[in-house]
């Protein structure tokens, strides 16, 4: 069965939404960096903490689902909010 969306693994990432997790001091320089990207196709990519089986032992919201192949990943707030003045509004 084919799906509506899949990721693209040629997809190159081309720009960072927002301001760095050194800007936003989100990262210790050592040990990873929540990060947002803008992929040369348009997708974005997610740079967090996998915390899918977290939230899967503890039981989704109705309606969500988590794929074998996708990871829910948690970023910090201040990095989605940076990256907005980077998003268009439609």
């Amino acid at each position: 069965m084919s799906q509506p969306w899949d990721a693209d693994p040629d997809a190159a990432l081309t720009r960072r939404l927002g301001k760095s997790p050194a800007e936003l001091g989100t990262t210790d320089s050592r040990d990873g960096c929540p990060d947002v990207w803008e992929l040369d196709n348009g997708d974005i990519a997610v740079i967090g903490r996998d915390l899918t089986e977290v939230y899967q032992a503890a039981g989704l919201p109705q309606g969500m689902a988590i794929n074998e192949r996708e990871r829910l990943v948690v970023i910090p707030r201040i990095t989605l909010l940076s990256a907005k003045e980077d998003l268009p509004d439609a």
